[in-house]
Order: C-alpha cells, then sequence, then structure tokens
C-alpha cells in the first residue's frame, strides 16, 4: 500500500556560516574540503535516516499491535523534527546569491524531478495507483522533503531578516491547521506544518547544542524517552498519531477547528524535547558511520522503492513476522537496508543524476 500520509522526512546544531548542504541528508559539495563537515552533523543524520527506514518497516505491522504502534508513534514525533531542524541550521549562511541558488536548483529541483518520475511509474507497477499521471505539483511519497526544503530555503533570506521569526512560523503552521482547503500542490500543508522546525534550527546557535552535550542532559534523555514511551502507549487507543505527521488539518483528522492551533503547539513542544533528548546522544566524535551520514540523500529516496516493493510482493503476510521475533528482524534489515544504501560504493555512481541535465539547463 502506498503511504502518502506517513512520510512523514535534519539538528540543532550550528554550522559554519558557509555551509550549504543542499538537504539535511545530501552528499556534500564535490569540492568542499573534508574537514570542513561536522562529525555531529553526519551522525545525527545517518541515525536519524535510519529511524526513518525502520519507521516505514513498522508500518504494515501497525494494525492490532499496540507495542508497535507506540513505538512507531515515539519515533514520528521526533525524527522528522529533527530533519527539518539539521536543514535550517544548515541553512542559516543562504543569501540567495546566484551559486546558491544554481546549488539549490541542482541539488533538490533535479532529485525532485527525477525522483518524482520515477516513482509515478513505480506506483502504476504496483498498481496502487495505475493511472496515476506524471506530475510534479504532487509530491508522492518521499518527494515531499525535496519540495518542502527547497520553499524553506528560498525564504530564508527573510526568516533571517525577522525580531521573533518563531512565532511568526508557529502562526503559520497554527492557521494551516485551520485550512482544510489547502490542496496537495506542493505538499503546501506539511510544508507549512513543519516550518517552525526549520525555524527553530536557523535561530539555534552553538551555546544552544553545548546544552544538549552536558553529561546532565544525557542523563535526562534517559527518563525522557521511557516516560514518553509510556505515555505513547496509553495513546495509542486515545489519539490520533496522525497528528505528527503533519499533513492534513484538524478537520481532516476528525477534530475541531479550534484544535489545530492547540495541536500544533503541544506536538511542538513534545517534538522539540524529544528531539533534544535524541541530539543528546549522538557522538560529537568521529565513529565508523560518520561517513555514511554524508550520503543519505539518495538512501532516503532509494529505500522508498525497497519498502513498497515489500508490501507489493508480500512479504508481510507471513505470519511469523507479526510476533516479536519477527518484528525484531524487520527492524534489524531496515536499519542494515539504510545503512548499505548510505555506503560511499552506493552512493558515488549517484551523485551523476543531476548533473548531465544541470549541465545545459544552468550556468556555471
Amino acid at each position: 500500500m502506498l503511504l502518502t500520509r506517513a512520510t512523514p522526512v535534519p539538528h540543532a546544531t550550528a554550522a559554519p556560516e558557509g555551509r550549504q548542504d543542499p538537504l539535511p541528508f545530501a552528499e556534500a559539495a564535490a569540492r568542499r574540503a573534508p574537514a570542513r563537515r561536522d562529525p555531529f552533523l553526519d551522525n545525527a543524520k545517518y541515525l536519524a535516516i535510519v529511524l526513518v527506514a525502520v519507521g516505514h518497516a513498522w508500518e504494515p505491522l501497525r494494525e492490532g499491535n499496540r507495542p508497535v504502534t507506540a513505538v512507531y508513534m515515539l519515533v514520528y514525533a521526533f525524527h522528522m523534527p529533527v530533519f527539518a531542524m539539521i536543514s535550517g541550521s544548515l541553512s542559516r549562511g543562504f543569501e540567495a546569491t546566484p551559486r546558491q541558488l544554481g546549488r539549490l536548483l541542482t541539488g533538490l529541483v533535479v532529485p525532485y524531478v527525477l525522483f518524482e518520475t520515477a516513482y509515478t511509474y513505480f506506483t502504476r507497477w504496483t498498481s496502487e495507483d495505475p493511472d496515476r499521471a506524471v506530475t510534479l505539483l504532487d509530491p508522492l511519497y518521499l518527494t515531499w522533503y525535496l519540495a518542502a526544503l527547497f520553499i524553506w530555503r528560498l525564504t530564508t533570506p527573510v526568516w533571517k531578516t525577522l525580531r521573533r521569526p518563531l512565532p511568526v512560523a508557529l502562526t503559520i503552521a497554527a492557521a494551516a491547521t485551520l485550512s482544510p482547503a489547502i490542496g496537495n500542490d506542493l505538499d503546501l500543508q506539511r510544508v507549512a506544518q513543519f516550518l517552525p522546525y526549520f525555524v527553530l534550527g536557523l535561530c539555534l546557535r552553538p551555546e544552544h547544542l553545548r546544552l544538549l552535550h552536558r553529561r546532565g542532559t544525557r542523563r535526562l534523555a534517559v527518563p525522557l524517552f521511557a516516560g514518553a514511551l509510556c505515555f505513547a502507549y496509553w495513546a495509542v487507543p486515545r489519539m490520533d498519531y496522525a497528528w505528527f505527521f503533519h499533513n492534513d488539518s484538524a478537520t481532516a483528522l476528525a477534530a475541531p477547528a479550534w484544535a489545530g492551533p492547540i495541536m500544533t503547539l503541544a506536538t511542538f513542544g513534545c517534538s522539540v524535547v524529544l528531539a533534544a533528548g535524541f541530539l543528546a546522544w549522538v557522538p560529537r566524535r568521529s565513529t565508523w558511520f560518520t561517513a555514511l551520514g554524508a550520503g543519505t540523500l539518495y538512501a532516503y529516496l532509494l529505500h522508498g522503492f525497497i519498502a513498497q516493493a515489500a508490501e507489493h510482493w508480500g512479504w508481510y503476510t507471513l505470519p511469523w513476522l507479526h510476533h516479536p521475533a519477527g518484528e525484531v528482524t524487520v527492524t534489524l534489515l531496515a536499519a542494515a537496508t539504510m545503512t548499505a544504501l548510505c555506503a560511499p560504493a552506493v552512493q558515488r555512481p549517484l551523485r551523476a543524476l543531476p548533473a548531465w541535465p544541470a549541465r545545459w539547463a544552468f550556468r556555471r
């Protein structure tokens, strides 16, 4: 089953002002010196992208399974906000110069066009929507995040000029929950509702991150996640976890309109606290997976084909997968698959994908 709601993709660390990754999980620019990469950022991106793959692998296991649904809800409460915050942090040096705009086009627009088209034909093949037209206005499956980040980054100079950008972003997000008329064009509902996390990343400074790296903060993260997991287990039959997907208005979630702004603030507070707890445990030094964090763009885009193919071929119909041993196996396979897709040997041939259309479309 093609899940467009539950895809719902980057940390609150200050990068050097000149650093401009086209995506929170994008490849570094080919000419960038390796010493300029922050291992903390790459570690956070790798660990978060693994959670994305695991979350997608859990989706077919949720029905009638309260423990899996509780863990699923917990993960979805913070993993995409983490990516949006990292994106904001890495966008602090964006000034919309011609060179930066060119990198934005080659780093986001070209991959969006290629993978939006690829996912459309793949969806036709899996018969989820055999008549789906190729359109670039209705992001399919994972491609919504590329469209969102393109819009967010283009508006970065505006957010940098505002005196209180975060309250403005929260107001826009709250207003979006009151607006069921927002259509599917560029997934603007989700773009608006995830906007505060991107703006928060823009606002964070190194001294904020240093608070996360304290030993006391890491210790607090353990009871934080234990309590959050218990709350999620309690909330499974009582709350619609689709609020954490941020892609529907309040009335579309069968709630009164006034609940939208309240849930915007509630989910924002919950997600930011959980994201801080997650980042507190991200290693600051180089590790065996640091290099993998530099190659998560195409891993993110490619793993969706595997997730959809697994459902199309009926792998989840195996009864043993719906028992604890099977759930653990699915989790480990998803993590291993994402790790393999992040490997430099896989990423290297994919880096040339945006190159050939960029040669004739854009000036040097």
